[in-house]
């Protein structure tokens, strides 16, 4: 879709100076205060969905790094916060850790429900 100058001048400062605030990306690229932000985000939704995914991206080699330096510095101070950070960053771009499923019982037995024969 061909997008006006002032939609660029919107995704750009989206992207960037504005840090995701639209409002402040709003009144960077120009727009009218009250310029609905429906007006502004509606043609432009599925590239600012794009968008967000390609920064994503971006920063999913930082998250990596800061878990990476967790484990060769495993008691610098906040590395509990960057290693949640970091988890819950790559979770959410897609990059989810494996799940597993420990069972633990204190019998080793396990009671199965009844097989009914077929009639």
């Amino acid at each position: 879709m061909a997008k006006t100058e002032k939609q660029q001048a919107f995704l750009d400062a989206l992207f960037n100076e504005a840090r995701g605030d639209l409002y402040q990306a709003k009144k960077i690229a120009g727009y009218s205060p009250t310029t609905p932000m429906s007006v502004i985000i509606g043609p432009l939704a599925e590239e600012v969905t794009e968008l967000t995914r390609k920064h994503i991206a971006t920063y999913g080699a930082k998250a990596m790094f800061s878990i990476a330096d967790v484990m060769e510095r495993p008691t610098d101070l906040g590395n509990k916060e960057k290693l949640a950070a970091a988890k819950d960053f790559l979770d959410r771009s897609g990059l989810k850790g494996a799940d597993r499923v420990e069972v633990k019982s204190e019998s080793p037995l396990f009671i199965l429900p009844s097989k009914e024969e077929n009639e």
